[in-house]
């Protein structure tokens, strides 16, 4: 495996090399191949090495991009077939996914930690979106954009950071908990968000916008919670297959995305790379001594962090479908949500590797008893 692994890592640099003398000549004509075949190499090869293997999803999402911007056309329709139309679809199964890896246990936490769930709650609906409309505002986007980037800081956190709070030795409990509750709270506070925020920018249908949510979110999580209630125990194959399914999913609806909004990259791609870096690093250090200002322990601080800095840019993605703005309003999910997965896996290695001292009375008591959390790398 190893062997295999430093070959794809070989075959990777060598289309480096060829981007960088495809680059120098001055000719572009092979630089699709050369940035396409990097990264895709890349990714089969961080699998099997323990240095890049965190971060082999993120890298995979690079190699879809690359994809979608040099060759947009083939990412935009098939036929008849209007690909966009696979969004909400795919952002439904990977509901129903979280779903059949939740049960009841997830939402006792509240119970056992309310300070750290209300805490938490209270630093994800308030310094994202508000940092959001900021952020679109000192930039100067264009309207739609600008909305983007309020609804991306609007979305509750998505389950890529049970893993990074899992990778990190944070509070997995707390964790859980908190992507579950605020999940279910999106349905009402996204769209009271938007409608306060980015309603300066485009005009917000609340209750369209609420129902949209629930339907993409709400009943596919309730028919997951069913099915594990029902099946618990007898489909071990669903834990073992969902997963990739979701990371397929959200590598699909980012490529669709970015293949829409190609020309509007184009033009502000550096200034949105900016932002979302902006919003992503400020919410980990905002969430980080909000929670550290309300008395939170050293462990649930970094939980909150990391909650507050990482959005469920999926659930973005559809709500700009569904606005009929895909290819301006989604392109802010669409780059903030790979950036996420790379400062999170990095904040959340380092902190692995400044691991506390002593866990924390009330973490143990809460933590659950799976050796690894049942949640999808998104």
């Amino acid at each position: 495996m190893k062997y295999v692994s430093h070959v794809l890592l070989g075959a990777a640099a060598v289309c480096l090399v060829g981007l960088l003398a495809t680059l120098l000549s001055g000719t572009t004509d092979f630089a699709g191949p050369f940035v396409v075949g990097f990264f895709t190499l890349l990714g089969m090869g961080a699998r099997g090495t323990p240095l890049l293997r965190a971060f082999s999803f993120t890298i995979w999402i690079f190699a879809a991009v690359s994809a979608a911007m040099f060759y947009p056309v083939y990412f935009q329709r098939v036929g008849e077939f209007e690909l966009d139309q696979l969004i909400v679809p795919l952002i439904q199964l990977i509901m129903f996914g979280m779903g059949t890896a939740m049960s009841v246990k997830d939402f006792v936490g509240v119970v056992k930690m309310p300070k750290g769930v209300f805490v938490g709650l209270a630093c994800q609906f308030s310094i994202m979106p508000f940092l959001g409309f900021t952020l679109a505002t000192a930039f100067g986007f264009p309207a739609e954009i600008a909305a983007g980037v309020v609804l991306i800081g609007s979305a509750p956190s998505g389950v890529a950071s049970n893993v990074m709070a899992y990778i990190a030795g944070a509070n997995l409990a707390l964790s859980i908990t908190l992507t579950a509750v605020a999940t279910l709270m999106a349905p009402f506070v996204t769209p009271l968000l938007m409608k306060l925020l980015a309603g300066q920018f485009v005009p917000i249908d609340f209750f369209a916008m609420m129902f949209g949510i629930i339907k993409m979110v709400i009943i596919p999580i309730v028919l997951g919670l069913g099915f594990n209630k029902l099946m618990h125990g007898r489909a071990e194959w669903l834990d073992r297959a969902m997963p990739v399914v979701s990371m397929v999913g959200i590598a699909v609806i980012i490529t669709i995305i970015t293949a829409a909004g190609r020309d509007s990259l184009l033009s502000i791609g550096p200034a949105l790379v900016a932002a979302a870096i902006i919003h992503n690093g400020l919410g980990y250090l905002f969430g980080y001594w909000g929670s550290r200002l309300a008395g939170m322990d050293e462990r649930s601080c970094r939980t909150i962090s990391i909650e507050v800095g990482m959005q469920n840019g999926g659930l973005a993605s559809g709500i700009a479908l569904q606005m009929g703005k895909l290819a301006t309003v989604g392109l802010a999910p669409a780059i903030f949500g790979p950036w996420m997965n790379i400062s999170g896996s990095a904040l959340a290695n380092w902190w692995r590797r400044n691991p506390l001292d002593e866990p924390d009375a009330a973490t143990i008591e809460a933590e659950p008893t799976d050796p690894e959390p049942k949640v999808l790398a998104t």
